[in-house]
């Protein structure tokens, strides 16, 4: 296993939590599942499964759901259970189960590896094996490839480390198609480059926990100004490329609309993160672009999902 900080040797919350005498209540549990990145997961899902040719049976397409549900939980237990040691370090994360002593390392591994093996299997046997195997690797990225490895080695960890939040709405049109073809494959890349100006404008104001913890966000390693280009960077290949489902035409006019119209405003935001770099106005211009990211992904998918709904309304 990992080495531990040297300053987690006075951390008695983390010490207590590995002792195995959690004092874990349902709402623990739920917690460790990081229910606002697996709410994220769902909406993201449900708009490539309702996107997805053909028509899903009901069950199926609730089967599918649940199991892209509860693999995203999964993950982020595990998550919890490997990243305790830096959790009691960081303010933003503290209070977390496992590092507060609330639920022991062992049970959320445990926890965990229940949860992934049985969302990986129930999907793979009563939806199709191509959905689970997606999902079984979109697990085993997250928790493997970013949490282990890259999220300490390297401050590219949440670009690449960005693809298996991406993943959701691919596994969901496996699900209903039993294929993936380019749309999906759209969605996933819109998610993919929405990560990481939404994440750096987070660690801009946070990047002093992420320094005590010894976790290289690009702030920590390349700097603030440098994270700033990056955003701006990014954000401009992010806004055209969030509108290519209506060029292509995957999407209609609508979803044209707010894909334009809302980035534009996520670029402005970004060229004001790029631009004011001292003192509140920085910080408040980076909670700014890190509140309105969300919204904006949000915008982008809720629009795909009504124009899906709408559509077969009419058919």
């Amino acid at each position: 296993m990992r080495d531990e900080p040297a300053s987690l040797t006075n951390s008695e919350p983390y010490a207590f939590a590995t002792a195995g005498e959690g004092l874990a209540s349902p709402r623990d549990y739920f917690e460790l599942l990081k229910p606002r990145v697996m709410s994220l997961v769902i909406f993201t899902a449900l708009v490539g499964l309702v996107r997805a040719p053909g028509d899903v049976h009901p069950v199926i397409a609730f089967t599918a759901l649940l199991c892209i549900a509860v693999g995203a939980g999964a993950a982020g237990a595990l998550n919890m259970w490997w990243d305790a040691d830096i959790d009691a370090i960081m303010s933003r994360t503290r209070k977390r189960p496992v590092p507060s002593g609330r639920v022991s390392a062992r049970e959320a591994l445990a926890f965990g590896l229940t949860l992934s093996a049985f969302s990986v299997v129930v999907l793979g046997l009563l939806v199709n094996a191509l959905s689970g195997a997606l999902l079984a690797f979109t697990i085993f990225f997250y928790v493997v490839i970013y949490t282990m490895w890259l999220k300490r080695s390297t401050p590219q960890n949440i670009v690449i480390g960005g693809a298996a939040g991406a993943f959701p709405p691919l596994v969901a049109w496996a699900a209903a198609s039993g294929t993936v073809s380019l749309e999906p494959v759209l969605l996933f890349a819109i998610i993919f480059f929405w990560t990481p100006p939404h994440f750096w404008a987070l660690a801009l104001y946070r990047a002093d926990d992420y320094a005590r913890a010894g976790v290289p966000m690009l702030p920590v390693t390349a700097g603030p100004d440098e994270t700033r280009l990056q955003i701006l960077l990014y954000t401009l290949f992010l806004v055209p490329l969030a509108a290519s489902p209506a060029v292509l035409g995957y999407a209609g006019l609508a979803y044209g609309a707010v894909a334009v119209l809302a980035g534009a405003w996520m670029i402005m935001l970004a060229w004001r993160v790029y631009r004011r770099r001292e003192g509140d106005a920085a910080v408040k211009a980076a909670k700014s672009l890190f509140g309105f990211s969300i919204v904006y992904l949000f915008a982008l998918f809720a629009t795909l999902l009504g124009e899906a709904v709408i559509g077969g309304l009419l058919r």
